[in-house]
């Protein structure tokens, strides 16, 4: 199982498209600023499933939550976009929300800036901006014999 990492698409679906077809995941996660851009992706690959969250960008419009709670073979994964949790600054305080939440990865964005480290049992993943500037980056989650492993990609 392989999920694909988003965020920070700013309406360039380029880079997007290139990693799906790379890495051919089973699901599609975008971390908002521009969530209308996964809704563009989903109508191009209706048959990955699609999950979003609302960024700073975003506004209040569209039905995406500012946050989500998925499961991942059987383990919690946090999304959010980030400016809630002050991520320019420190990640401290999103750390430590996510471990009162139980998360085993957290996912979030906002910095444009990829991040992919493990503190203890949690997973911390910013895939960065795959809006191509300044470079296009993505992250993955992925399954290996039975573990779960986060990384970022460089989307060429």
């Amino acid at each position: 199982m392989k999920w694909i990492v988003f965020s920070d698409s700013h309406g360039n679906l380029d880079y997007m498209k290139k990693a799906v077809e790379q890495e051919k995941p089973d699901c599609i996660l975008h971390l908002g600023d521009v969530s209308r851009d996964a809704e563009r992706l989903q109508d191009r690959y209706p048959t990955i499933p699609v999950e979003m969250v609302r960024g700073n960008c975003d506004g209040s419009w569209g039905e995406a939550p500012e946050e989500k709670e998925l499961s991942f073979l059987g383990r919690k994964l946090w999304m959010c976009h980030g400016h809630a949790y002050h991520v320019k600054l420190s990640v401290g305080l999103l750390l430590s929300e996510a471990r009162s939440r139980g998360a085993a990865v957290v996912l979030f964005g906002h910095t444009h800036e990829p991040l992919c480290f493990r503190e203890g049992p949690l997973w911390v993943l910013n895939p960065g901006t795959c809006s191509g500037y300044p470079q296009a980056t993505c992250g993955v989650i992925e399954e290996r014999g039975g573990e779960l492993y986060c990384r970022t990609l460089v989307i060429r």
